[in-house]
């Protein structure tokens, strides 16, 4: 966890979601970086990288909102490469049944901090490398993610680790900015017998730039 000794600056702010209301403690900015016995480095995070999971992104916003109004009745849920969790604190504070993942080091204790920031109990978290297998994480009805395809080798990573921990009948809701690999993602989770769609969600104003996303949905 970030200490008071760290030369990384954070900030607090209120996220809103229709009449849902999330505290939020990230890093000031994407020049953040804290990592002196080189925990990130030997797991193959760069420096240029390490801030990522600290960062407010549009997309994660956009699942969030997107979640509020999902079908969650009844699921078990799992948030890859979850960052801040957003997403999952808003689902935890209605009592789904949410999990959240990340690879990054910080990221749970960050996700701690905002359990506690918002007056929530915990919420169970699991390190989440899709290149590896990972018993206890066990499987879910809806895997849910932001942001997650900006390399061109995740597709593939991802599509493999998404059907590892995936219910016979699960389904899949990924909010991509159109980094260019949905396609790809696609066609990998068509492969293992999913069903997937691209919905083109409206233009919209987020953190003042226009933001054009699309929602992928896969399920079997």
């Amino acid at each position: 966890m970030i200490s008071d000794s760290s030369p990384c600056e954070v900030k607090f702010e209120t996220l809103s979601f229709n009449d849902v209301d999330v505290q939020i403690r990230s890093l000031k900015d994407r020049q953040q970086f804290d990592d002196p016995d080189g925990v990130a480095e030997e797991m193959g995070i760069s420096s240029a990288h390490w801030s990522l999971f600290g960062i407010v992104w549009p997309s994660a916003l956009v699942l969030t909102d997107t979640m509020i109004r999902f079908d969650t009745d009844g699921k078990r849920v799992l948030e890859i490469g979850c960052g801040l969790a957003i997403a999952s604190l808003s689902m935890h504070q209605r009592k789904i049944d949410i999990t959240a993942s990340d690879y990054h080091p910080m990221v749970e204790s960050f996700l701690e901090a905002n359990l506690k920031l918002n007056d929530l109990p915990p919420m169970p978290f699991q390190r989440g490398n899709w290149m590896t297998e990972n018993p206890a994480l066990g499987k879910f009805d809806l895997i849910i993610g932001s942001d997650v395809l900006y390399e061109q080798a995740h597709p593939d990573m991802l599509s493999a680790f998404i059907d590892r921990h995936a219910e016979s009948n699960a389904e899949i809701c990924i909010v991509d900015p159109g980094r260019g690999h949905h396609n790809k993602f696609n066609r990998a989770m068509e492969t293992l017998g999913y069903q997937c769609s691209t919905e083109y969600l409206p233009v919209q104003t987020i953190q003042g730039k226009a933001y054009r996303g699309k929602l992928l949905h896969c399920d079997r």
